[in-house]
């Protein structure tokens, strides 16, 4: 029986909701009176026009019964810059500082005062207005971490313009295919950027996608705004003495930033916004391989993000916040952009990785910025561990109080490594599950209010309510495993697939009518804990036993040798499935006879025999994206010996595939 934390008197004495029974009583109340719940977090917020009495959410989760719609705060008006921005000026923020902007190289580092912020936002709506944009209009973005990426999301909004962020790691044809499917009219990018020692030349990969969208989607770009930021950042390789002939310039097109930046007015009137027009979509990844455009609109986003923000972090008035994440994801938009300005939070902006210079970066900045609340993704966690304790205990880490994982679900051993050695054995850790599509977290922990289970997801957030199916549908009461569902929406779930709502209504909607199907696996235990199993499509079947991928790799790091595990099926000619694992091993440790032998034997220990692995692999690393998602269709291609990979531009370290290929035993 895992062990259960409680939140220590460090975080509970600080904290908005200290006892589980407050969180218990809220939680009912978000959902006897949802209306009266999130209508008070509303009346924080500015509206031009306020929600209808009565019309404050309307649903339908049920094919049966027509079209599935959801509306919260129908009637409603606002800007949610307004919100982010003015609204914080005016209640005497604006001296505040609302980023600490952190370099790819440490000597590289500026700050932004939410009025300077305020400041540039408007300028650039301006500039957006100048170049032909306007309500309803949609804006490409494919941005390193830097602070005009927030100044372009924010400047969206305040005209009404719908942003469409693509990572700034996919390939030219991915950036092709979403900037045609959106019929972005602009596209806005940097000339390049750093990562790690590796320059990123994106005004090459964005012209390069947008030839492609006018000859294969036959949609043509209007306008590509650059910004300069190579010549101001410190190199960390090499660069010609003429930056400007890494790439080339098309006039009447391309356009700098700083360009026409110059002489706009800091002053915009923001957009006013009804509550249910659409604030941006971010495109996510569909089983058929075209991606799915997830739309989220203005006023129960706002309020989604805000209340999360707020109760999942602890956040307090002198806190400093650092989210990891990159911008091109749903966890960048709303707990690097939206979320933390709604609470006039001060934030850090990192551009950097936690390996360069050296493996501490991310304990430097949390050292040099005070941080109070770090919130980053397992993957980053369990690579920091192989460097063992030196690095993080050669910093002063005693500003943390809130640690936040994000991304998959966290194994036990990188749980507890996180909690006793980053942590202190002091600060609490909110193992958030969410994604794209909810917009904000919808199962998680609370920092002062309620127990911890290492690798368990935790209890639903306000207005959440999780239910546990089994295949046929029937409910699964008590402790159980099935799918993980939701029967009713929260304010910042997901309200359509840009152009395509049947789509949505068929990948949400359909396998289990009335309810929204997140496509994961759940697990209740006793104590009524909800642990995430994995993606339902992520499953094994060996010879007839159901198993998670994420169980399996779980167990795998267990081991004290084992770093990091990844694992997934092959076709076996009698078992149906076979387990084939992927295991990157600590420093200095080598798989062999007697390793693979300990493996397979917790294994057998941990889940039982029929999920003993026939294959252990050794991997000098993982084929990750550079949000640290493990690509998992690249190692079922490596299980199976074939070659034919696809794209693997958008992983951080191509050249492992080729070492996982020659790897194979």
């Amino acid at each position: 029986m895992p062990r259960v934390y409680q939140p220590t008197d460090y975080v509970v004495e600080k904290s908005l909701l200290p006892s589980f029974e407050k969180y218990k009583e809220m939680h009912k109340q978000s959902l006897d009176d949802p209306e009266k719940f999130w209508s008070q977090i509303a009346s924080e917020f500015d509206w031009q026009t306020p929600a209808q009495p009565g019309k404050f959410v309307s649903y339908n989760f049920d094919l049966n019964k027509g079209n599935i719609f959801v509306k919260w705060m129908e009637g409603a008006v606002t800007n949610i810059c307004f919100n982010l921005l003015d609204r914080n000026v005016r209640n005497g923020h604006g001296e505040k500082i609302a980023y600490y902007w952190e370099g790819n190289h440490p000597d590289d580092y500026s700050r932004i005062t939410y009025r300077k912020l305020m400041d540039l936002v408007c300028q650039f709506s301006n500039a957006l207005k100048d170049n032909g944009v306007g309500k309803g209009d949609r804006v490409s973005l494919y941005m390193p971490m830097i602070l005009e990426t927030v100044v372009c999301m924010l400047a969206c909004a305040r005209i009404g313009a719908i942003h469409s962020v693509v990572f700034a790691g996919f390939s030219s044809d991915s950036l092709a295919e979403r900037m045609a499917s959106c019929k972005a009219k602009v596209l806005v990018t940097a000339d390049g950027g750093w990562r790690g020692e590796k320059l990123l030349v994106l005004k090459n990969t964005c012209d390069e996608a947008m030839q492609k969208a006018q000859a294969k989607h036959n949609h043509k770009v209007d306008k590509c705004i650059v910004v300069s930021h190579l010549k101001r950042v410190t190199p960390c390789g090499k660069l010609p003495d003429d930056i400007s002939s890494l790439y080339k310039w098309t006039e009447d097109r391309d356009v700098w930033w700083h360009d026409i930046m110059e002489g706009q007015s800091t002053f915009c009137p923001p957009e006013w916004m009804g509550a249910e027009e659409p604030l941006f979509m971010l495109y996510t990844s569909g089983s058929t391989g075209k991606p799915k455009g997830v739309l989220h609109t203005t006023a129960g986003y706002l309020l989604y993000a805000a209340t999360t923000f707020r109760y999942v972090f602890d956040y307090r008035d002198k806190d400093v916040y650092w989210c990891t994440a990159d911008v091109g994801w749903i966890t960048g938009h709303t707990y690097v952009v939206y979320a933390p300005l709604a609470n006039a939070a001060t934030s850090v902006l990192f551009e950097g990785t936690p390996f360069y210079p050296d493996n501490d970066r991310y304990w430097a900045v949390v050292e040099k910025c005070k941080v109070s609340q770090f919130y980053t993704a397992p993957t980053a966690i369990r690579t920091l561990t192989k460097f063992g304790e030196e690095p993080v205990k050669r910093h002063d880490l005693k500003s943390l109080r809130v640690l936040g994982s994000v991304g998959e679900p966290i194994n036990p051993e990188a749980w507890l490594w996180y909690y006793n050695l980053v942590g202190n054995g002091r600060c609490s850790i909110a193992d958030t599950f969410w994604q794209t599509e909810t917009g904000g977290h919808v199962i998680t922990s609370l920092p002062g209010a309620t127990p911890m289970k290492p690798g368990a997801a935790g209890f639903p957030f306000f207005g959440v309510e999780p239910t546990l199916l089994d295949e046929s549908g029937a409910l699964i009461e008590g402790p159980g495993e099935g799918y993980l569902v939701f029967s009713r929406p929260w304010p910042g779930i997901m309200r359509t697939l840009w152009g395509d709502h049947d789509r949505y209504e068929q990948v949400y909607f359909s396998k289990f009518p009335g309810y929204y199907c997140t496509g994961d696996g759940a697990r209740r235990d006793e104590d009524g804990f909800l642990w995430v199993t994995g993606r339902i499509d992520d499953m094994l079947n060996v010879s007839g036993h159901l198993m998670s991928t994420s169980e399996v790799e779980g167990v795998l790091t267990e081991h004290p040798h084992v770093a990091e595990a990844a694992v997934v099926s092959k076709p076996h000619p009698i078992k149906g499935e076979a387990l084939y694992c992927f295991v990157v091993l600590v420093d200095g440790v080598e798989l062999d006879a007697a390793l693979l032998d300990a493996l397979r034997k917790l294994v057998r220990a941990r889940i039982g025999a029929f999920g003993v692995p026939d294959t252990v692999q050794y991997a000098p690393g993982l084929p990750k994206t550079r949000s640290g998602k493990i690509m998992r269709r690249v190692l079922r291609k490596v299980a199976v010996g074939d070659r034919d990979v696809g794209d693997v531009s958008t992983l951080a370290e191509p050249a492992v595939v080729e070492q996982l290929f020659n790897n194979r035993p």
